[in-house]
């Protein structure tokens, strides 16, 4: 089968994911694809704009393939994972600053870098199946693709508890942080996907746009902005636990989370949102993720949730602020990728 489908449809270049099987996970060829098909279509003056879509019923995209970044962790030298996030996370930057519309169709479960193929376009569509998320923390890795540059910039504090508690976002909450634009029902897809051929986006989406359910984050907005400003995942979790239930799902999730990706992450949001572009964060993210890759905690986290399927990791201990630091140090990787 092959993992991605190029096509044209009117004034429309479509990439469908096509890995249904695996929620449409990513491969490097499925990226170096997707980069090859924006390459041509970038002086094409026939195609207007570019549409990315999954292929089955389950989602647009669960991530990217971490049974092949395991077995590099585990059995390899680290150059397949450098190379791939490489060509990934130029991608990434190619749809976000691409010179024609991105329409993106977050349908169902889009998480990992599926908000890195679909978050960084210009037209973001969710529906009420949808379910983004950045669940890195559960695996012992951190948030990559550009989500800590995009959820650095979310209200608040409602991108760094998206991060450290690992959330599964509906429609309403991604508007809110600002990782979708428009809510269309999924019954309303196949007509908005026909307009899209003939129509500027804009109007496409104005055609089948409705409102977007209730954010069920921004009820929470006070207690998290507030928990979530501490600069520490041990205030974090002292301050969660002085809420009370209402944080309860959060402070469970947390709990089961790498300590060593969960400190990691909340200094790589720190960070983030003091740099200037979205190719910055890339680069941060290039050396954190290339540093995660060697963390034992990594192979472990990927063992438990996807290879033996126990949901018991065994996590390193939580690590002192040198280890923080020494994950933005630079990398031997960096050059020779």
């Amino acid at each position: 089968m092959t993992e991605l489908l190029v096509e044209r449809r009117g004034r429309l270049g479509v990439l469908t994911l096509n890995r249904p099987e695996a929620i449409n996970a990513l491969t490097h060829g499925m990226v170096l694809g997707i980069l090859e098909a924006l390459g041509q279509w970038r002086e094409d003056e026939a195609v207007s704009a570019v549409l990315i879509v999954g292929a089955g019923e389950r989602g647009l995209c669960a991530g990217g393939d971490i049974v092949a970044l395991y077995r590099d962790a585990t059995e390899g030298d680290g150059r397949a994972s450098a190379a791939f996030w490489a060509d990934e996370y130029r991608m990434n930057s190619q749809l976000a600053h691409y010179p024609k519309p991105v329409v993106a169709i977050q349908d169902g479960i889009v998480l990992g870098g599926g908000i890195g193929v679909s978050a960084h376009g210009s037209h973001r569509v969710v529906t009420e199946r949808s379910r983004l998320g950045l669940p890195e923390v559960g695996i012992g890795f951190v948030p990559d693709v550009g989500a800590t540059w995009l959820l650095s910039r979310a209200p608040g504090e409602l991108g760094t508890a998206a991060a450290l508690a690992a959330s599964r976002l509906t429609a309403g909450d991604a508007i809110l942080l600002g990782l979708s634009d428009a809510y269309v029902p999924s019954a309303d897809l196949p007509a908005l996907l026909l307009d899209l051929e003939t129509l500027d986006p804009d109007a496409a989406i104005a055609r089948h746009a409705q409102a977007p359910p209730v954010a069920e984050l921004a009820a929470s907005r006070e207690w998290i902005d507030a928990v979530f400003l501490a600069d520490s995942v041990e205030v974090v979790r002292e301050l969660l636990r002085s809420v009370g239930e209402p944080a309860a799902g959060m402070l469970a999730s947390i709990e089961s989370a790498s300590p060593t990706a969960l400190a990691v992450t909340l200094e790589s949001l720190r960070r983030a949102r003091g740099l200037r572009t979205l190719d910055e964060a890339l680069a941060q993210e290039y050396r954190v993720s290339l540093h995660c890759l060697a963390s034992p905690d990594f192979a472990e986290g990927v063992r438990a949730q996807v290879i033996d399927k126990d949901r018991s990791p065994r996590w390193s201990p939580a690590p002192d602020r040198a280890t923080v630091l020494g994950s933005f140090e630079p990398h031997e990787r960096e050059t020779a990728s």
